[in-house]
């Protein structure tokens, strides 16, 4: 009697297996599922083979799983494949499913940039600890070292500095959140750079060029950062609220989506140094140059909370689909 609910219970899951092995091709999602049903269906002949050694079925689930194996094996060939899912599921879904706290991590980022540019543009004793009264209008000056910053560069070179600089910060924010500290630390430092610019900026008159060009490229850059703060921070939380796992367990779910998120960010920085290196220092107007960047975070939220939210709705996550056969 037990053999048979066994089998009864697990037939649904077998035969939508053999149906996905008899397809000549796979989707992205198809293919992770088939190798999840493998997998099950794997551990369940083996079970078969200890408890019930019934010859027919275990015959078809030993073909069942051989054929299965070897179109598993095929459809993770597929390098393209995997790239396209890649993009088109997973890194959204993994984005879309930490919202919350990369949100959460924007709203205290933006508060301690704008409380201490505040601090700094109205208090001449703060900015004297910034830097002498020349340091600082050579700095705030039209023309000077805010702006030229920009565009001193060759423009190859400076995107791939600016690339590599925002990656290691996101990195550190990453991975470094499993210790927490490091990751804020990380966080309200920046923060308080561009909260320091803003108010010298904004003390010389001059905050309509401040946001003129940190703007274009730095809405999609800061939100790639608090993207990579509030991934790293959720993982040092895993470790304190394992969620009903181990934390073990917990972590290793959380570090497959950190790294997810990790390989996604670094085509988002690429794309935000590309407008930081082409755009913001071009001879284009200020409202076409803010527009590039408005519309560029546009696409990426809509990426998020369009793609995303059907990827996660389908069963992805940072690593695979899931699935449950019963």
């Amino acid at each position: 009697m037990e053999f048979d609910v066994f089998v009864h219970k697990r037939t649904p899951g077998w035969r939508r297996l053999d149906q996905l092995v008899g397809r000549r091709r796979l989707t992205g999602a198809e293919a992770d599922e088939l190798v999840t049903l493998y997998q099950l269906a794997s551990a369940d002949l083996a079970h078969l083979q200890v408890v019930a050694p019934e010859p027919i079925v275990l015959a078809q689930l030993t073909d069942l799983v051989a054929r299965a194996r070897a179109k598993a094996l095929g459809a993770r060939t597929g390098v393209r494949q995997e790239i396209v899912t890649f993009f088109a599921y997973r890194f959204p879904a993994v984005l879309y499913r930490s919202w919350p706290w990369w949100v959460s991590v924007a709203g205290a980022f933006l508060l301690v940039a704008t409380v201490i540019g505040v601090w700094v543009a109205n208090d001449p004793n703060v900015q004297a600890t910034v830097g002498s009264t020349e340091e600082i209008e050579r700095v705030t000056a039209p023309g000077g070292e805010f702006e030229t910053y920009y565009s001193e560069n060759p423009a190859p070179s400076f995107a791939a500095q600016v690339w590599t600089n925002n990656a290691w910060v996101a990195a550190i924010a990453l991975f470094m959140g499993v210790l927490i500290v490091p990751a804020v630390y990380v966080l309200v430092m920046n923060a308080v750079n561009i909260g320091v610019s803003g108010g010298l900026m904004a003390d010389a008159g001059r905050l309509d060029a401040f946001f003129g060009f940190i703007a274009p490229h730095g809405i999609l850059e800061l939100t790639a950062i608090f993207v990579a703060g509030g991934a790293g921070l959720q993982l040092g939380w895993t470790l304190i609220d394992p969620g009903g796992q181990s934390r073990v367990q917990a972590l290793a779910r959380q570090g497959q989506a950190v790294g997810a998120m990790a390989l996604g960010l670094v085509v988002v920085f690429l794309f935000a140094g590309t407008i930081e290196a082409f755009v913001t220092p071009s001879s284009l107007g200020t409202p076409i140059r803010v527009g590039i960047g408005v519309f560029a975070e546009a696409l990426f939220l809509a990426y998020v909370f369009v793609l995303g939210s059907r990827a996660a709705e389908a069963g992805y996550t940072g690593a695979h689909r899931s699935i449950e056969v019963t």
